[in-house]
C-alpha cells in the first residue's frame, strides 16, 4: 500500500527525533548506562533505517522492510568478523564506526530483532493510519 504524503512526514518526523537519540547513546551516562551504550543503539538503528527505507519505497509492506533491514543488519554485523584495510579505515572514523561497527557480538542480533519488530509496528500503524 502506497504511504500519503502525511504518512511520509510522520516517518521523516520520527527519523528526525530517532536519529539524535541514537548517536547520544554511545555517549549516554547514567542508569542502565551500559545497555543504553552497548544495545539501544543497536535497536534505534534498525528501525532508522527501516523508517528511511519505507520513505524510499513507498510501495512496500512493512514486514517486507523491517525484515530486508534486520537481514542487511545482521551482514554488517558478520561483516565486523572481517578486517580488510579499506573496511578498517572506514571503521576508524566516527561516522564509519557508528554505521558499520568495529566488532562482533551474539549479544547485538536480539536487539537488532527487537528494532525490526518495533520498526514493523510503526510502520503498519502508519501505514493503517487515515489521511
Amino acid at each position: 500500500m502506497r504511504r500519503t504524503f502525511r504518512s511520509r512526514i510522520w516517518i521523516a518526523v520520527l527519523i528526525l527525533v530517532l536519529i539524535p537519540i541514537g548517536l547520544q547513546t554511545k555517549s549516554y551516562e547514567g542508569p542502565g548506562e551500559l545497555w543504553v551504550n552497548n544495545s539501544l543503539g543497536g535497536v534505534l538503528y534498525v528501525i532508522c533505517w527501516s523508517l528511511l527505507a519505507s520513505i524510499f519505497l513507498p510501495a512496500a509492506k512493512p514486514l517486507r522492510i523491517a525484515l530486508a533491514v534486520l537481514i542487511i543488519t545482521c551482514i554488517i554485523e558478520f561483516m565486523q568478523l572481517w578486517h580488510p584495510p579499506f573496511l578498517e579505515s572506514i571503521r576508524s572514523t566516527r561516522m564509519g564506526a557508528t554505521l558499520l561497527g568495529n566488532s562482533f557480538t551474539w549479544l547485538d542480533f536480539p536487539h537488532y530483532l527487537l528494532g525490526s519488530v518495533i520498526a514493523y509496528l510503526l510502520l503498519y500503524l502508519i501505514s493503517k493510519s487515515k489521511g
